[in-house]
């Protein structure tokens, strides 16, 4: 069950570089925030990574922003609630654009959440207070749209895996707003989100390198086909 405990406040701006083991990215195993070790922090990325083909079938989709949920206050380890991918594909709706997982899992979460015959059945406004007991873990950092969602939200903890800085190097349009500059900007809010960057990048970038490329090996089970300029999978 969720916490229904009040909000606690955590650290509200703290950025951490959690790397995967890899060339030139010596992570430190026995590392923890708040608690939580590195291993279960990439335990929930990789599960981040893995929801992209469990929602969508496909190995490969083009935009392979994806999200879980977790609830670590029963537990370190954690206890997923939640999972959602973009799919704003289906949509033709511009206000959903490529990067918005974390906007999918959250509209997930409050139905599971507020679901009548679920495992929860909280009224609106205790789903409200749950997300404060909540950590978002997504494989992109979010845009300042979504990084905004999840302040208003109120969760416990946002932590991502690759960076705008790295999404825009690689060809995807961003604004140019951090998270961490819209944190700052939300310091008057009545809870505060702890924010952990750079989560396992070093297996979240791969997700979003070959989009744009060419030159880049497409992802295992999939080939390539040219649709106007753009490279999608097959």
């Amino acid at each position: 069950m969720v916490n229904m405990k009040s909000p606690t406040i955590f650290f509200s701006l703290l950025i951490a570089s959690f790397m995967g083991t890899g060339p030139a990215k010596v992570a430190d195993p026995t590392s923890t925030i708040d608690g939580v070790s590195f291993e279960t922090r990439a335990r929930w990325m990789r599960l981040a990574n893995q929801a992209l083909s469990d929602i969508s079938g496909s190995p490969c989709p083009f935009a392979a922003f994806g999200t879980v949920i977790i609830n670590h206050t029963d537990s370190p380890v954690g206890k997923l609630i939640c999972m959602g991918i973009n799919e704003s594909h289906k949509t033709g709706n511009p206000t959903l654009h490529a990067d918005l997982g974390e906007i999918a899992a959250i509209n997930n979460c409050t139905d599971i959440l507020t679901d009548p015959q679920g495992d929860f059945r909280l009224t609106a406004s205790e789903a409200q207070n749950a997300f404060s007991d909540l950590s978002v873990y997504t494989n992109a950092e979010s845009c300042p749209m979504c990084a905004s969602a999840i302040r208003w939200a109120g969760f416990r903890e946002y932590i991502y895996g690759t960076s705008i800085a790295i999404l825009t190097e690689k060809g995807w349009g961003q604004i140019q707003i951090s998270s961490m500059e819209v944190f700052a900007a939300s310091y008057d809010l009545p809870t505060q989100t702890g924010l952990i960057g750079n989560v396992l990048s070093n297996e979240t970038d791969p997700y979003f390198l070959w989009q744009y490329n060419p030159a880049y090996p497409c992802p295992k089970g999939c080939s390539r086909r040219l649709t106007g300029s753009t490279l999608n999978p097959t």
